[in-house]
């Protein structure tokens, strides 16, 4: 008789492919085995993907259809879970017993009967399971969202394409992290402004081609759902962008700059890291992405090194912090394994931020707020890729020489001297990231500034 334990499912690992690489999801049966006197039904799986993420499954059949539901996540996996092996099989052998006594009459699990049916439900969002901190079982356990239907539903099923991998890697990288958390019905809605500003900082992190790929991928989606949806209405437009017209100069007031300090002091409904995580991206000039994959291991000493492979020119980019900067950086997550981990983390050091835009909703909230509280208009509309132009900004105005603010920014310097000149201009931009410090503190601190003043003219 086959047995099961925890010993035998820490063993358990993924089958090749015919490359020799780890194939995305593999099952292994464990029908009628037993442990602690209790026997797993037929068709108790075990499914391991390539990263070696275990979860406990059940196959089923209703009228010669097969089903496959994920029951749970082991709970002994490195990113936990919540089910022993004995539960999973006590879990699977009360399934199989409402399906016999009639108490589940629908076999389809949850996740894909939505799917399927592609039923309106309170609460449907645009992302749904295409959470960028979620592995695969994971997503089994989320309520699929508009984009994961149109890619179940109709990039793998009807239209079976061949770029419907692209697409749920586009979704799941560039758009989840913005809008996936919107409902796609009711109060806070998708907006047609929502879509405008992801395709802006896509645009800013990753170029207006693949910025106006998105919005193809995007126009595809909600075009496919507005034709099953009588009450969805598409919020892009023709003429909502052009590639390359999209171009931004918004920089930050200093009144702004004191307002949304204060607003990351106060702002409530938000993980813990995102007020250092917003203002590293002023006191570093760095995009979004590139701080919130911050790892311990790019770090020596008061230097950052954003390494080539996720810098937008392909070029190992170095930052000297600031002291302000580094003080952002905080002490190692508790729960953190070993000495590596994402600095702007909520999983314990495990994976970087990427909740962008739930946490921008609030912040604005927050800024709201403390205008209104002063009396004062709202603040012009804003995005966090405002924050490297606005640092950027601040340095000419500190007195940092356009050349060595331009190498802050990690932008190619063009021409011969931009072949010939290596120097790596590290104490320049050491002074360039002070001196920025330096004047945003002072922008902080207005009355300190006028009491400064006020000294130095009785002193002369």
């Amino acid at each position: 008789m086959q047995s099961i334990s925890e010993k035998i499912v820490a063993g358990l690992e993924p089958k090749l492919d015919q490359h020799g690489k780890p194939r995305a999801s593999t099952l292994h049966y464990f029908s009628g085995a037993t442990l602690q006197g209790k026997k797993a039904p037929a068709g108790f799986a075990v499914r391991v993907t390539a990263a070696g993420t275990k979860a406990f499954v059940l196959f089923h059949r209703k009228d010669g259809k097969g089903y496959l539901e994920t029951l749970g996540r082991w709970d002994a996996n490195a990113q936990g879970g919540s089910l022993t092996v004995r539960d999973a099989i006590v879990k699977a052998d009360r399934l199989v017993k409402d399906f016999t006594k009639g108490n589940r009459e629908d076999p389809r699990p949850e996740r894909t009967r939505r799917l399927q049916d592609g039923d309106k439900l309170d609460g449907l969002k645009i992302g749904g399971a295409f959470d960028p901190d979620a592995d695969e079982a994971d997503r089994e356990q989320k309520h699929p969202g508009l984009l994961d239907m149109f890619v179940d539903r109709y990039c793998r099923k009807e239209a079976q394409l061949k770029s419907a991998d692209q697409y749920a890697s586009t979704f799941r990288r560039l758009v989840a992290p913005d809008i996936g958390d919107l409902p796609v019905f009711g109060e806070g809605r998708l907006r047609r402004s929502h879509v405008v500003d992801m395709l802006d900082e896509i645009e800013d992190e990753n170029g207006p081609v693949m910025a106006d790929r998105t919005l193809a991928y995007l126009r595809k989606a909600f075009n496919w759902f507005q034709a099953r949806e009588e009450d969805f209405t598409n919020p892009i437009v023709k003429g909502i962008r052009q590639v390359g017209t999209n171009s931004r100069d918004r920089v930050l007031a200093d009144d702004q700059l004191r307002d949304l300090w204060t607003a990351l002091d106060l702002v409530e409904n938000v993980p813990a890291c995102y007020p250092r995580f917003v203002k590293s991206l002023l006191l570093t000039t760095t995009r979004r992405t590139e701080a919130a994959l911050m790892h311990s291991s790019e770090l020596d000493g008061d230097d950052w090194t954003i390494p080539a492979d996720r810098y937008k020119t392909g070029i190992d980019h170095i930052i000297p912090l600031s002291a302000a900067a580094r003080e952002l950086i905080g002490e190692k997550p508790a729960g953190a394994n070993g000495n590596s981990w994402f600095i702007f983390t909520t999983t314990q050091g495990a994976k970087g931020f990427s909740g962008f835009s739930k946490a921008k909703r609030e912040l604005d909230k927050a800024i709201a707020k403390v205008r209104a509280e002063a009396g004062r208009e709202p603040m012009p509309h804003w995005v966090l890729h405002d924050l490297r132009r606005t640092g950027r900004s601040l340095m000419s105005r500190a007195g940092v020489s356009a050349d060595h603010a331009e190498r802050c920014l990690g932008h190619v310097i063009g021409g011969v001297r931009g072949v010939y000149d290596r120097y790596a201009y590290l104490d320049e931009k050491r002074a360039a990231f002070e001196a920025l410090a330096s004047l945003v503190d002072k922008i902080l601190s207005p009355t300190a500034n006028v009491e400064e003043l006020a000294a130095r003219r009785v002193q002369a």
